[in-house]
């Protein structure tokens, strides 16, 4: 497994450092909740979509992290590409070795369930990230309201575009539950507030590859020579929209904004080929989604309004099985170098 990088500490310190000097018993107490007794260790996977990308070596920061503050053995996996059925191997391998608890993202949340089923039926805790429609789980912890960010993504998208155009969508696949609602919502938005402008084609589907989003944008701008709007999913996707935009040399004709991070995308927000990202910490959800499987494997129960102690999920809203915070940020040319990640 890979080592996180030396900026760690200083990136997370504040976000997850206990008080160094408690002024009373109960702020000691206070800043230690949720610490778990020396003798209990747990075995806790992270199944993520895919491994060796930016986004999931993120998140395998804050796995990493979350093992180190509590000594469970909590570590990451994924397959090598977008495969749902490469997930499904990988927790079965899980359901064999007995771990404890299974956090998982899934590539797709239905492909997963008969597995994930076994899992439970097992024993072990189940915690999902991106899959609010998942159902064989013990929780889902979502950063947001998803319909909520696709809805700010074409506010951005119409007033960057001035209300009038053709625009394009792109998800990872039809089977990615989050990227789908980012979408409709996206759609549906645009419809009631944007009526000048036009979706061209359906979805694009890209497994969460960079040059596929690429092949798909080249495409798209060949067969739509007016099209000026972009809306990506997957975390590459923008960076793949970017790279064909700068190559057709429209910069400032076009409008692209997305889920992605700095160190994907990051040079194409400096060209202006993108104009926006936003994204949660995917280490902050990697250390969540352990640490709700620690609460639960402890015999607790999280509650409506809770603070799971990470910026973002300080008081988290409860829906059935799932769990939201307010995580999300944007990101433009002016600010990226604020997120060193």
């Amino acid at each position: 497994m890979r080592g996180p990088p030396n900026s760690w500490e200083k990136q997370m310190s504040d976000q997850f450092k206990c008080l160094a000097a408690a002024g009373s018993a109960a702020l000691i107490v206070a800043c230690l909740s949720g610490a778990r007794a020396a003798d209990k260790k747990y075995d806790i996977v992270t199944v993520v979509k895919i491994d060796g990308i930016q986004w999931f070596d993120r998140m395998e920061e804050g796995v990493r992290k979350f093992a180190a503050d509590t000594g469970n053995n909590a570590y990451q996996l994924g397959p090598d590409k977008g495969d749902a059925q490469l997930q499904v191997q990988l927790i079965e391998e899980a359901i064999a070795k007995k771990v404890d608890a299974i956090a998982v993202v899934p590539f797709s949340p239905e492909a997963l369930e008969p597995v994930l089923k076994k899992a439970m039926a097992a024993g072990i805790k189940v915690v999902s990230h991106e899959a609010a429609t998942i159902q064989n789980v013990d929780l889902d912890i979502e950063a947001f309201r998803n319909a909520g960010l696709g809805e700010h993504y074409m506010k951005t998208l119409g007033e960057c575009m001035g209300g009038k155009g053709e625009y394009a969508v792109f998800v990872a696949s039809p089977a990615s539950t989050t990227h789908n609602q980012w979408v409709d919502a996206a759609i549906a938005y645009q419809q009631a507030n944007f009526p000048d402008m036009k979706l061209v084609g359906s979805k694009n589907e890209t497994a969460d590859d960079l040059q596929q989003a690429y092949e798909k944008t080249e495409e798209l701008l060949r067969a739509y020579p007016n099209l000026r709007g972009f809306q990506g999913s997957g975390s590459t996707d923008v960076a793949g929209i970017g790279k064909a935009i700068e190559a057709h040399g429209k910069n400032d004709e076009t409008c692209v904004v997305g889920t992605s991070l700095p160190s994907i995308a990051g040079r194409y927000l400096d060209s202006g080929a993108v104009d926006m990202i936003s994204f949660w910490d995917p280490a902050l959800a990697g250390y969540a989604v352990n640490k709700l499987a620690v609460m639960l494997l402890d015999g607790k129960q999280p509650t409506d309004g809770m603070d799971l102690g990470l910026p973002g999920y300080e008081k988290v809203s409860f829906d059935g099985k799932v769990i939201r915070g307010q995580a999300w940020v944007d990101v433009t040319r002016a600010n990226a170098k604020d997120y060193p990640f």
